[in-house]
């Protein structure tokens, strides 16, 4: 089998997973309108499955809201206006990736504070523990038993 063939064979093994979770019945007549559609469904979040896009989602809000972006666009209105027209009723979490703005700062802003903050108390922790410690010097009854057991030692060896 040639690299042609093996190439071929792959893209065809992947295009049942190229559809994502769009029911025949979905899909638009025109190719444009449904490439659009396409498009806009990929940066609208599931509000069920919450990770996946609407695109990709088989839960029934999902279908619902590619149902929604479909007859939005055959009436007219353009992608942001789809996009505007669901996120005035859903609210920016319904984006799956939410604008930058004050009312959300936290959710973009917590995982670096998060990381500083766990940073800052590891060198704290390694700070406190990481300073050699002093150990005071044998007094001479122990340097004499070190010796004793060194001098066993070295005997057993012999």
């Amino acid at each position: 089998m040639n690299w042609k063939n093996l190439v071929a064979a792959a893209i065809l093994a992947t295009l049942p997973f190229a559809a994502g979770a769009v029911e025949p019945d979905e899909v638009l007549d025109d190719p444009v309108l449904e490439a659009r559609a396409r498009g806009i469904s990929k940066v609208l979040r599931c509000l069920v499955c919450r990770s996946e896009n609407i695109d990709n989602s088989n839960a029934g809000v999902a279908r619902d809201l590619r149902l929604l972006v479909r007859e939005r666009l055959t009436t007219g209105d353009t992608d942001e206006e789809v996009i505007d027209y669901i996120r005035a009723r859903f609210g920016d979490y319904v984006l799956l990736k939410p604008p930058f703005k004050p009312e959300i700062y936290v959710l973009w802003l917590a995982p670096a504070a998060l990381m500083l903050i766990g940073g800052i108390g590891v060198i704290g922790i390694l700070r406190k523990s990481g300073g050699t410690k002093v150990v005071n010097e044998l007094d001479d009854d122990e340097k004499r038993i070190v010796a004793e057991i060194l001098a066993s030692e070295k005997k057993e060896r012999v």
